[in-house]
C-alpha cells in the first residue's frame, strides 16, 4: 500500500474538492487525512491517500484539474509511519492583537522550545486585527504554566495577547 501526499492550490471555484476526490476514488485510493481552506480567494488542499497506485498514475489522473492553469496539483509518495502516540495533553493556543510581522514565528518558537508539537494552526487577518488559533501537544515533561508564561511574554513583546488552555472534550 502506497501513501500519497497530494496538494491542490489555486484560484477558488466551485467543484474543486468534488472533482479531486472523485478522481482519487475512481483510482481506488482511500482518503485518510485532509485539510482544505480558502486563503483570500485562493484554494488550498492537502490530502493523504493510500492505495495500490503509482504516484505517476495519480499525477496523470489529476492533470486535467490543472489543465487551464488556475490550479497547481502535486503528488508525492510518502513513507508510511506509525502514528505517534500523544506524549501529553493537548492545548489550544490563541493569539490576537494588532497585525505585524513575526507573530507566528515568535509564538511557535516558544512551543518548540518546550518540545511541543503544533498539530493544527489557523490564522486570520481582519483589518488590522490578527488572530491565530493552534492545537498544541506538549510533552508530559513540559510544565504548561511555564509554556503559557513564555507565550504571554513573547506576545507582550509583539503587542498581542497570547493564551494557552487545555483542550476541553467539547473542543473536539
Amino acid at each position: 500500500m502506497t501513501l500519497h501526499a497530494i496538494t491542490v492550490l489555486g484560484h477558488d471555484r466551485p467543484g474543486i474538492i468534488a472533482e479531486t476526490t472523485g478522481v482519487l476514488a475512481d483510482l481506488g485510493l482511500n482518503l485518510e487525512d485532509s485539510t482544505m481552506t480558502l486563503l483570500r480567494g485562493h484554494f488550498a488542499m492537502m490530502l493523504l491517500c493510500a492505495g495500490d497506485v503509482a504516484g505517476a498514475d495519480v499525477e496523470e489522473a489529476l492533470a486535467p484539474l490543472a489543465a487551464d492553469g488556475s490550479l497547481t496539483v502535486a503528488v508525492r509518495e510518502v513513507p508510511t509511519e506509525e502514528a505517534a502516540s500523544a506524549a501529553g495533553p493537548s492545548y489550544v493556543l490563541t493569539v490576537h492583537g494588532g497585525d505585524r510581522p513575526g507573530i507566528v514565528s515568535a509564538v511557535v518558537a516558544e512551543v518548540a522550545r518546550a518540545g511541543g508539537n503544533i498539530t493544527d494552526l489557523t490564522t486570520r487577518l481582519s483589518g488590522r486585527l490578527y488572530l491565530l488559533i493552534a492545537e498544541v501537544d506538549l510533552p508530559s515533561t513540559a510544565d504548561p504554566e511555564d509554556v503559557a508564561a513564555a507565550l504571554r511574554t513573547a506576545g507582550a513583546e509583539l503587542g498581542v495577547e497570547a493564551s494557552l488552555r487545555p483542550v476541553e472534550s467539547d473542543d473536539l
